[in-house]
């Protein structure tokens, strides 16, 4: 194992590094990499079948509320596999008039699903739950094939979806609120939570775009919601799947119409954000478009979530465990393929192990295997979009010219079809300004630093506050970074890396991240409307504070207010 004194990798990682060489041209230099003998599985050539099986159409229309697809006016969008290049295929979308046109369909049950009891609502989020287990393997082939992310992780992410139909089914018997004592004599007060009175809105992007959903609409449902479903486009195909999955259960119950989908780009997201009939917008995506979101359904004054960009950073110490330190920053780096808004941009070595950490982590990414996401041993599949792949090679250019060096990487795949390139390590200086900007791509960038209160400076610095995480063993260190004064992300990890939440904690970041919390803890108190109640159950009408108002005291007369026989207790 990799410590602070021993050598810079370990056994199985010289074997698996010497394996890839071995195997020509699938690591031609520390630049290069080859795709030419990469094998394309066949599930891309069976995606069809897959589809098929979610009645999702050669030409999908964009709106589905309910059991009823309904036909849309937008543009044709292609649906291409990043893998391939090939189209999968293609959606109407709508546009905001066809959105304008139905939204008001999920009114028709508003009041009875309101109505149903939080437990029942509970076993429908459970038997959601089941039937998702049940097509677990074909919805992460759908999330692989047009999002591009590795098998492995579609399957998480699929679990993802699952995990919190299980937590919201424990917190349908525990919606409560409080009882408070009261100053006045024979008051009480006590706090009740009801459904909003209108549509929770979950706008997601291409990224995450199963396990996102999920954690808003199990919530929504248990609190008693209706709710709509915007997936971004490049993530139609997984939305169609995971509705028809969602509103075959709920349609055995007749709830059907609480549930609607909206297929559409930016004009839809928009009407979305200032249509008063969604009471809260869930809106997961970029910083720049998660600003207007938020001045859109503020200006209405209605509720938003926003889940939005991350620079995220770690910190190891000279004590830390550097072997688990190297292999958390592989998998929090190139997961996803850096596409994660928890990814590890930012990696700091304190200097007097830096060499050590960095040789180790070249070895590292020598041996990640590059390609198709559906066959089993890639790490790292293709970036989403080509627009991805042009940012990622503006950032590798713009190193050298901040006084920085690429270590490894930052090239396209040569001979592939897909958006596949080689994730890059770049050594750069701490006050290098890229650093300071978030990239949704698979460049990590290395620094050093010296001490406590400099990693604490250097993380809380930048714009963002998502994930952050420090490798140690000092106890006083963890507590200084997981204290007031330390990390100002939403997220502060010890001796673990940036990627990779679980369900049960509150998701979520400061700062240009948005400032709100999803999935788990208390989150579950945004899909739902607080009241506030006092109960008056004597025969005087104290004020609060003391204060008196009495008629009879004052120069108006006599006047008195006499309670209505019929109330006489």
């Amino acid at each position: 194992m990799l410590r602070s004194t021993s050598k810079p990798t370990n056994k199985k990682t010289h074997q698996h590094t010497a394996k890839q060489t071995v195997q020509k041209k699938r690591v031609v230099t520390k630049t290069k990499r080859s795709m030419s003998t990469i094998k394309v599985s066949p599930a891309h050539a069976e995606a069809k079948a897959v589809l098929d099986h979610f009645g999702i159409k050669p030409e999908h229309p964009g709106i589905q509320i309910g059991q009823e697809v309904i036909p849309t006016n937008g543009r044709v969008v292609e649906i291409k596999n990043p893998t391939t290049g090939e189209v999968i295929s293609t959606v109407r979308m709508a546009n905001a008039a066809d959105y304008h046109a139905h939204i008001g369909k999920l009114d028709q049950k508003r009041k009875e699903w309101a109505l149903c009891p939080a437990p029942k609502r509970g076993e429908i989020v459970r038997q959601i739950g089941d039937a998702i287990r049940v097509e677990k393997e074909n919805l992460a082939k759908i999330i692989s094939m047009e999002m591009g992310k590795i098998y492995q992780e579609s399957l998480g992410e699929v679990q993802e979806g699952i995990d919190i139909c299980d937590f919201a089914v424990g917190l349908s018997r525990q919606i409560g609120g409080s009882v408070f004592p009261s100053e006045r004599d024979e008051h009480f007060m006590m706090e009740r939570w009801h459904p909003h009175t209108g549509n929770v809105a979950i706008i997601t992007a291409f990224n995450f775009p199963f396990a996102v959903y999920f954690w808003n609409n199990a919530l929504s449902m248990i609190c008693g919601d209706t709710f709509l479903f915007k997936p971004a486009p490049s993530g139609s195909l997984i939305g169609i799947a995971a509705t028809k999955i969602v509103n075959d259960v709920l349609a055995k119950h007749g709830y059907e119409s609480i549930s609607g989908l909206f297929l559409g780009e930016g004009d839809v997201g928009s009407a979305i954000a200032k249509d008063t009939k969604n009471s809260l917008v869930s809106f997961t995506g970029s910083t720049n478009v998660g600003r207007q979101v938020g001045v859109d359904v503020a200006q209405r004054f209605g509720n938003r979530i926003l889940e939005l960009g991350g620079n995220n950073a770690v910190f190891v110490f000279p004590d830390a465990d550097l072997d688990m330190a190297v292999r958390s920053a592989l998998f929090s780096a190139v997961g996803t393929a850096g596409q994660r808004c928890t990814s590890l941009r930012r990696l700091y070595i304190h200097e007097d192990v830096y060499d050590q950490v960095v040789d180790a982590l070249e070895a590292a990414y020598k041996g990640v295997q590059i390609g198709d996401p559906l066959i089993q041993g890639t790490l790292c599949g293709p970036l989403n979009n080509v627009n991805a792949v042009e940012a990622f090679e503006k950032a590798v250019k713009q190193v050298p010219l901040e006084g920085g060096k690429i270590r490894y990487g930052g090239t396209r795949v040569q001979g592939a079809k897909g958006n596949f390139v080689v994730p890059a390590i770049a050594e750069m200086p701490v006050d290098a300004p890229l650093v300071k900007q978030e990239l949704f791509a698979p460049v990590l960038y290395t620094m050093k630093f010296k001490t406590m209160s400099e990693a604490i400076k250097l993380n809380n610095e930048v714009d963002h506050g998502l994930s952050s995480a420090i490798f140690t063993r000092n106890q006083a260190a963890i507590y200084q970074w997981t204290g007031a004064t330390g990390s100002d992300c939403g997220i502060a990890n010890v001796n673990i890396g940036t990627s990779g939440a679980e369900i049960g904690g509150a998701f979520g970041g400061n700062k240009h991240t948005g400032g709100d919390r999803e999935s788990g803890s208390d989150a579950w108190k945004q899909y739902a409307r607080r009241q506030t109640i006092t109960i008056n159950h004597s025969k005087a009408l104290p004020l609060a504070q003391g204060i008196v108002f009495d008629v009879s005291s004052s120069a108006q007369g006599d006047a008195k207010y006499l309670p209505h026989p019929c109330f006489d207790m």
